[in-house]
């Protein structure tokens, strides 16, 4: 027996199910009918349906939806349970959500015409489930739910859209594909067969649950199976980004993620996939990059940066005026703003107007930094940001916020690969949050010392909640422990070396080329005494040296370089032509054109490096290298300081005149190669210039388009508009006409029986159920299964030949309780001239024919 709509039991230790939300608009009420006719008996889901609905009109939409599902299907009430097997619509004029198993009701917030309700259903799904999570998004016009699929994405949670060549208004779905935040695309009517394929396959828990009682994964680091070093080598070959050092358990739950969703059920069989469909090594990288972030992410640690540990820095009297921040793992920006944001306010409440702090916020995953340079969010942001510094750093635009330019002038976003790419040097706040916890043990036992050279003296250390200094205590002073802000300290030596007086090369130094495809992952290194003191003579006694790629970007560092490599000012460059110093950066330019044309090194010899602390004389070898094959294409240089007294030695007359002599050389060789340089440069900008016009010339092309598609959009979303008022005026009509002439016949006193052309009965009025036995559940019934009080076994004889030969039928019968009726059978004929069936009126004459019967008794009397 069906439930009632909107009757469930509520039990205060049922589970709540895995909620699937629908957003649907313009053409989605065909799409909802094709998904949800589809959805088997006991799914164990729940379904909660927003579209775009007219906030004036009373809506039918789970009247509609009901034709089409067995599942009980109703309008959502505020704080109504959600029950498996069922299905929630959302009423007009309202915003709908989901917390805590409830639905939740609220008013909208904007004006009609701006809101965005699938977004607000999309994001509080986002929060209240998680991974567990799942979102589609239908046919409709406009970008609603764009954002809600974001915010499902980078928790975890399974997305899909309808193919847009099965929409009839395919522009929702296309925003939201344009994301690269969708899973799944696919027609409607294959939509729940893929949804109960993914969670048949990755079942998890029914809610998420927030405790640290985390599954552990027991397979030891560095003991990953052959398929899944397949796979990472797979992903090392497709960019340069290398995975291997990640917990085995994360990769496992992000890749087993995938496998769910293409219904592949071994991990060699995935690997296999990846080999064959290059696309989805890139859509299994984006998953990897768990982007999980807020403004303002836990409140109490920005609360405490900003009244206590920031005024505690810009008082420093040894404090430069600009100060330097890096974010890492900034995600899609809102912690790098976040921390410009507290900055501001504290350089406000201590009016200061000296300082200035410049954030380098760098992520892997290219979408995200772009969204971060974008700086534009959706309104939700309200819940975590306070109304007045919505005000003051924030502008709002067509119901979403946009970062204030100055605040967005603090930050400079990069790429940046923290396990391979050099580090940001002279910082006085370091910001790792939450990204450690993804590493293995070896990678963060890495991590921390970098973060300690990377800092200056008292900088500002913050990492995540669940994340610490362990054993690196010795380098760290604890601000505030639960709130995990730490200070660097000074001077510190660690297991008898000390850090100051070593440079960091790259973390991935195994690793000189990153783009040479592998077959496995690299074996795991062990720290033991042989290494270290390897590192520790290389590190020491061998020569400054570098290794550059054939752009001249710097691959790797080995020993002091300080004196001839100096960071480039802006935005953070690592090309060895930026970096070197005055008086090396042109000899080695060219010493470098001529290793790539000769096999023998290149010697360049009394070289003077200019630095504000003086001038070094150095000897310079340039050779380029051929073997091992990673180096391949690669260049080595290696410095040699020449000791003052030995360069005095040098400088005897003889001496002098070939050392001049070699001077004209080189600065004839320099002349020439610059003169090269500069045709090419020409060359180049001409070029460049010719593409930017034609760039332009299209941007301006495709800018016209889309004025003329907003406008066409408007005018359609008008149209719209207007055709849906009128089929409603329509729809009440026809609603008052039904009235007007049920009470017409009612009134009439004629039993009336309407029948379709297979002679079912299709209707009837009240009167005529006195004379057949009729029931509203006999609508649809043959007029033969009927059993009548009229003594007229031909009546379905007579309304068969009725409808064959188009003639009427009238005959006068005579009931079982002895009244006569006057019956009447004609075609039923519609508006358009089609017969649709027949009529039967049955008049009741008994009065006449008792007059009748009297009158011939008195005649013949």
């Amino acid at each position: 027996m069906r439930k009632s709509p909107g009757q469930h039991p509520v039990d205060d230790d049922q589970v709540t199910p895995r909620i699937v939300g629908i957003g649907a608009s313009a053409g989605g009420l065909a799409a909802l009918e094709q998904c949800l006719a589809r959805v088997p008996p006991n799914s164990g889901l729940a379904y909660v349906v927003v579209q775009h609905l007219d906030p004036t009109h009373k809506a039918f939409l789970a009247e509609l939806l009901q034709r089409f599902t067995m599942m009980p299907v109703c309008q959502a009430q505020d704080a109504m349970h959600i029950a498996p097997d069922s299905v929630y619509v959302i009423p007009p004029n309202t915003e709908l959500s989901v917390a805590g198993g409830l639905l939740h009701l609220q008013p909208p917030p904007a004006p009609r015409g701006m809101r965005l309700p699938i977004n607000a259903l999309f994001s509080s799904l986002a929060r209240d489930q998680s991974e567990h999570a799942i979102v589609v998004i239908l046919s409709g016009m406009g970008s609603d739910g764009t954002q809600g699929v974001r915010a499902v994405k980078a928790l975890g949670g399974l997305t899909i859209a309808q193919l847009p060549e099965s929409a009839q208004f395919d522009a929702m779905p296309k925003s939201a594909i344009e994301t690269g935040c969708v899973d799944i695309i696919v027609p409607p009517e294959e939509i729940v067969a893929r949804i109960l394929a993914y969670i048949g396959k990755s079942p998890g828990p029914q809610r998420p649950k927030k405790t640290d009682d985390a599954p552990v994964d027991h397979m030891a680091e560095g003991t990953c199976s052959d398929p899944l070093a397949a796979v990472v080598a797979l992903l090392l070959a497709r960019g340069r980004h290398d995975f291997s050092s990640y917990k085995p358990s994360t990769l496992r739950r992000r890749i087993e993620r995938r496998m769910a969703i293409h219904s592949i059920s071994s991990l060699a069989r995935y690997a296999d996939f990846l080999e064959k469909n290059p696309q989805e090594i890139d859509l299994l990288f984006k998953e990897l990059l768990i982007g999980v972030t807020s403004f303002f992410r836990d409140a109490a640690v920005w609360q405490h940066l900003a009244e206590t540990t920031l005024p505690a820095l810009l008082a420093s009297s040894a404090r430069e005026k600009k100060l330097r921040a890096w974010v890492v793992g900034c995600s899609t920006g809102e912690e790098a703003y976040s921390l410009a944001i507290v900055f501001e306010e504290a350089m406000q409440r201590l009016q200061l107007r000296d300082r200035t702090l410049q954030i380098f916020a760098t992520d892997l995953s290219p979408d995200a930094i772009a969204t971060a340079r974008r700086g534009v969010y959706p309104a939700s942001i309200d819940t975590s940001v306070s109304a007045e510094r919505l005000a003051l750093f924030f502008t709002c635009h067509e119901g979403r916020y946009g970062v204030s330019q100055r605040i967005r002038d603090m930050v400079l976003f990069a790429q940046q690969d923290v396990v391979l790419d050099p580090p940001f040097t002279k910082l006085d706040i370091l910001s790792c949050r939450n990204l450690m916890i993804y590493f293995d043990a070896a990678l963060q036992r890495r991590l921390l010392p970098l973060f300690h050279y990377s800092l200056r003296a008292g900088g500002i250390l913050l990492l995540g909640n669940s994340e610490t200094t362990g054993q690196f205590d010795r380098l760290f002073t604890p601000i505030e422990s639960k709130l995990r802000l730490y200070a660097r300290r000074e001077n510190t030596h660690f297991d008898g070396v000390n850090f100051l007086a070593q440079s960091f090369p790259p973390l991935s130094t195994m690793k000189m080329e990153q783009t040479v495809p592998t077959s496995r992952l690299p074996a795991q290194l062990h720290e033991n005494l042989q290494k270290a003191a390897d590192n520790l003579l290389l590190q020491v006694y061998a020569p400054p040296a570098v290794v550059v790629n054939s752009s001249g970007d710097i691959v790797y560092i080995s020993g002091r370089t300080g004196k001839y490599l100096e960071p480039a000012a802006g935005k953070v460059n690592w090309n060895f032509h930026a970096m070197a110093r005055d008086g090396i950066r042109l000899p080695i330019a060219t010493g470098l054109q001529r290793a790539a044309e000769q096999s023998e090194p290149v010697q360049l010899t009394g070289l003077q490096a200019q630095s504000t602390q003086g001038s070094q004389l150095v000897d310079v070898t340039i050779q380029a290298l051929k073997e091992p094959i990673a180096l391949r294409g690669m260049f080595i240089i290696v410095f040699r300081d020449v000791p003052a007294a030995a360069g005095r030695r040098r400088k005897t007359p003889s001496a002098l005149e070939a050392s001049h002599a070699a001077a004209l050389q080189r600065c004839h060789e320099e002349i020439l190669a610059l003169r090269e340089e500069a045709r090419i440069s020409r060359e180049e900008l001409q070029s460049t210039n010719e593409e930017l016009q034609s760039t332009n010339e299209e941007l301006q092309s495709a800018n016209e388009e889309l004025t003329t598609s907003k406008e066409e959009m408007q005018s359609m979303n008008e149209e719209l508009q207007t055709i849906n008022a009128e089929m409603q005026r329509k729809l009440d009509d026809l609603s008052l006409a039904q009235s007007d002439m049920k009470n017409l016949l009612n009134s009439t006193d004629i039993a009336m029986l309407f029948l379709d052309q297979e002679l079912n009965v299709s209707r009837y009025t009240e009167r005529t159920s006195k004379i057949i036995n009729l029931r509203e559940s006999d609508v649809g019934r043959p007029l033969s299964d009927l059993t009548t009080s009229l003594q007229y076994p031909a009546l379905q004889d007579d309304a068969c030949e009725t409808l064959r030969t188009l003639v009427p039928s009238e005959k006068q019968i005579l009931s079982n309780d002895g009244r006569w009726f006057a019956v009447r059978i004609m075609p039923y004929r519609r508006l358009d001239n089609v017969i649709d069936g027949a009529v039967i009126t049955f008049v009741d004459i008994t009065a006449a024919k008792e007059l009748e019967l009297r009158l011939r008794r008195e005649a013949r009397d």
